[in-house]
């Protein structure tokens, strides 16, 4: 039984580190903070949504599109960096306050909350080299879980705003914001790295 259990239980963790829910959670309060409930939920979905449909492109096709696009993860990385830290600091700008009615014209769902953050190029990566590793099977099904165990905890997002108060929850949006453009620096400056790694390799 453990035996046939061991390659789930092996592509899960790994996944599982990649996706880091619980760090991405305050991101996620912080950029649907002047949202309606249901219009958190939306983004809620749709942030999923994305995410799981664009593991699941990546794990079927993703080094046969980056190999006929010349493009690698390493650039991917730089490029989605760059855009997240734009937006991160537009957040903390003193007009940032107007970021709910900012987000009902424009889904975060999608970017950033479903890509980089959720299925970012640390999620991506593995999840082609565990296909490779442990198999097609045991890597789709522990992404699917690890998407269900970020939308359990996105749920339950809204206990947090209540516990924290409006005070508190404002504060803790600026925290996200931070972690937002941190999360952004990380990215370019891993991305960069790879790519000079890359030269002095060849």
């Amino acid at each position: 039984m453990l035996k046939i259990l061991e390659p789930y239980i092996l592509t899960f963790i790994p996944i599982f580190v990649a996706v880091n829910a619980v760090s991405v959670l305050p991101i996620y309060v912080a950029l649907t903070s002047g949202l309606k409930p249901k219009d958190r939920s939306n983004v809620l979905l749709r942030s999923i949504i994305t995410a799981t449909v664009i593991a699941f492109a990546f794990i079927f096709v993703g080094k046969l599109v980056f190999n006929i696009i010349g493009v690698t993860v390493s650039d991917f990385k730089i490029a989605g960096g760059i855009l997240l830290f734009i937006m991160s600091i537009s957040y903390l700008l003193p007009d940032g306050s107007q970021r709910g009615k900012h987000l009902e014209k424009e889904d975060v769902g999608v970017f950033p909350l479903g890509t980089p953050l959720i299925t970012g190029p640390a999620v991506l990566t593995a999840c082609l080299v565990l296909r490779d590793e442990y198999g097609l099977m045991p890597t789709l099904v522990s992404l699917v879980l690890n998407v269900i165990l970020v939308w359990v905890v996105f749920v339950n997002a809204e206990l947090i705003i209540k516990f924290l108060g409006k005070s508190g929850s404002r504060a803790f949006s600026k925290v996200g914001d931070i972690l937002l453009a941190a999360f952004a620096v990380m990215m370019v400056r891993s991305g960069v790295l790879e790519v000079i790694k890359n030269i002095l390799l060849k």
